[in-house]
């Protein structure tokens, strides 16, 4: 069985980077390479690169996985809860809609910049989309 451990180098050459350090830099709003500059410009627009140690984030990939990520998880969250007040108290439907239609809200915006930072820095880690140095490449044929 093949062990695989961070650091080092992986099998293309290049240094391996911190997978979850990567993650969690991005996931506070900070450059997944040194960690002190800003990832993001505006709310969930990213910089074009670091300040402090120049990283490019122009090239980044995130599209719609944020999203899916933050449904997945607000959905979760917040269907366990109202499923535990439904079975636990007897509130009216009304009271229902008032104290979770803003909590879903509240939480998909407060999980939105971390979320999308997270998958910055994972794209970060592992020479995704442009963090490697070379630009992505299309195949024409997969199956050939």
């Amino acid at each position: 069985m093949e062990r695989h451990e961070f650091g080092g180098e992986s099998h293309s050459g290049r240094p391996q980077r911190n997978l979850w350090q990567s993650m969690k830099r991005g996931f506070t709003g900070r450059c997944p390479h040194c960690g002190e500059g800003r990832l993001f410009s505006s709310f969930a627009r990213t910089a074009e690169s670091c300040a402090v140690c120049g990283e490019e984030f122009h090239h980044h990939r995130a599209d719609d996985l944020p999203a899916y990520l933050v449904i997945f998880i607000v959905g979760h969250v917040v269907v366990a809860a109202f499923m535990g007040m439904e079975a636990t108290s007897d509130l009216s439907m009304w009271t229902h809609l008032a104290i979770w239609v803003p909590v879903t809200i509240v939480s998909s915006i407060a999980l939105l910049q971390p979320v999308k930072g997270a998958v910055v820095g994972l794209q970060w880690a592992l020479y995704m989309h442009g963090f490697g140095g070379h630009a992505d490449e299309f195949e024409t044929h997969p199956e050939a």
